[in-house]
């Protein structure tokens, strides 16, 4: 009984550690035309088994009245000071992050108009500026945006897809984790949070 119940464990504990070196999957497809705005999230393992979809705006939100919060601020002087002594070990965590996300596709188009055509025809050109660095730095990367000189507008649409392989953060995780700084700025923010 104890046999089966070890290879059982096992086996659970092998599928986990295939899960995350093959990664997750990330897809966001939206589209905003004046004020409404469509999309839908997808996770997925395997690259094929969706675990969680989500279509937005939801029809509860639609139906739903805005209710108002009242939201404490935090204090950023305080936080800043917590944080400035993990500055570096954030940034290595952040490069290891990066290297374990694959852009699979990045495909987003703006429509951008004021209605200025000078602020138009300027604006448009810092976007062009923007997109052509991007579109260089990534091969799947398709930015594009295009002027409307008729009114003012500011309307997008995109269809973006990642993948996250987890495996490569857990050594940097433990290590971020492992700094006394940082397990300070992580208590610091959740009392501010409280």
């Amino acid at each position: 009984m104890l046999n089966i119940l070890l290879m059982i464990i096992l086996i659970i504990i092998l599928f986990i550690i295939i899960l995350l070196y093959l990664g997750i999957r990330i897809s966001l497809a939206y589209e905003k035309i004046g004020s409404d705005i469509k999309g839908c999230l997808k996770i997925l393992i395997f690259k094929k088994i969706k675990i969680y979809s989500s279509e937005f705006p939801k029809k509860d939100e639609e139906e739903e009245e805005d209710e108002e919060t009242e939201d404490e601020g935090l204090d950023l002087k305080k936080l800043y000071e917590l944080a400035k002594p993990c500055f570096e070990d954030l940034k290595i965590f952040i490069k290891a992050f990066l290297k374990s996300i694959n852009i699979s596709k990045l495909e987003n188009h703006l429509l951008f108009g004021l209605d200025s055509y000078a602020s138009t025809a300027k604006y448009i050109g810092i976007i062009w500026a923007f997109q052509a660095v991007v579109n260089n730095m990534h091969k799947n990367a398709n930015i594009t945006a295009e002027p409307s000189f008729t009114s003012s507008v500011l309307d997008m649409k995109g269809d973006n897809e990642l993948e996250i392989k987890p495996l490569k953060l857990v050594i940097p995780t433990i290590k971020l984790i492992s700094k006394k700084d940082v397990r300070t700025l992580i208590r610091g923010v959740l009392d501010e949070r409280n």
